[in-house]
């Protein structure tokens, strides 16, 4: 019975007319990065992929702007189609290796540049004179699936469960996670500080998190200073046993695609300068947020170089 419904449905394929993206793009005098986003988040009904070229009924119609879910921003485009299509030395690809590197090397990661590239770019560590931390190169990896997770979701709304799943895909696999105390994807079990900072205590987190995921979602558009309360407001609670600034840093670039805003990187020279912000929030808002806007300039330079709109 089974092996018949497959046959009816293989021969059910094999009657319906499908065509490709660029005739459909053609077709409807679109590009054809819009007609593969389109695909990509579900607006085409009935389009499927075999290996990596979508197939789309030859009846299929143009979305309707407004319908669903709202237009993407160019950037947010480009990320979806080049991480579909795996292109090599594009803006995803950049955005891959300076937003891991700069990030992990922030928390002590001594993988270099170039061996962070390497690992994107060929799955392996490459040659090295020197030892290299197993839990630098793991935590590599996951921050890479976080980024392609951030990609795929940015549109959702913030909520505990995003939060945690995040959390989840960066530590998956680090000697932390064989921890007794160590709650992978979990809030901490035992109180921790940043900076010489108290933060919140384990017991307290999920009803302060509630609260500002409240707050923060009482809007439906952000704009760069809401997002940037949001990071200093998630730090300060720092809910999870480690991770959270990696974590905290892949929220505010999600938060930047999801609302049209040029997203930025927190790098190795804006460091200080960003926790000066992080300590200063509050009393004085323009040393952060300067910082940022001083990492979202530098942003714009490539978006510039790959000729993407903002």
């Amino acid at each position: 019975m089974h092996q018949k419904k497959e046959e009816k449905f293989a021969d059910n394929v094999k009657k319906m007319e499908y065509i490709s993206v660029s005739q459909f793009a053609e077709k409807y005098g679109i590009s054809e990065r819009t007609a593969r986003n389109y695909c990509a988040v579900g607006k085409i009904e009935g389009a499927f992929l075999t290996g990596k070229t979508w197939n789309i009924p030859a009846d299929a119609v143009l979305p309707k702007k407004g319908v669903g879910k709202r237009d993407v921003s160019p950037l947010l485009e480009a990320f979806r189609e080049q991480k579909g299509s795996r292109l090599k030395g594009g803006i995803y690809h950049r955005t891959q290796i300076d937003l891991t590197y700069n990030s992990n090397h922030m928390e002590g990661s001594r993988l270099t540049y170039d061996q962070t590239r390497y690992i994107f770019e060929t799955n392996t560590i490459g040659m090295t004179d020197s030892a290299v931390n197993v839990d630098d190169i793991i935590e590599t990896v996951n921050h890479f699936r976080c980024i392609d997770f951030i990609i795929d979701h940015a549109e959702e709304p913030l909520t505990e469960r995003f939060i945690k799943q995040l959390h989840l895909l960066l530590k998956t696999g680090t000697s932390d996670s064989r921890k007794n105390w160590f709650a992978v994807g979990e809030y901490k079990k035992l109180p921790n500080e940043v900076g010489g900072q108290e933060t919140t205590q384990p017991e307290e987190v999920h009803q302060h998190l509630k609260v500002l995921l409240t707050d923060y979602n009482r809007s439906r558009r952000h704009n760069m200073e809401d997002i940037i309360d949001f990071h200093v407001r998630f730090e300060r609670i720092h809910p999870f046993q480690d991770g959270n600034g990696r974590v905290g840093r892949l929220l505010m670039f999600k938060e930047c695609l999801a609302n049209d805003i040029v997203p930025f990187i927190i790098t190795d020279e804006l460091k200080m300068f960003y926790y000066r912000g992080l300590r200063e929030w509050g009393h004085t808002n323009g040393y952060l947020m300067d910082t940022c806007l001083t990492a979202q300039d530098q942003y714009k330079s490539l978006l510039d170089y790959f000729k993407i709109g903002y």
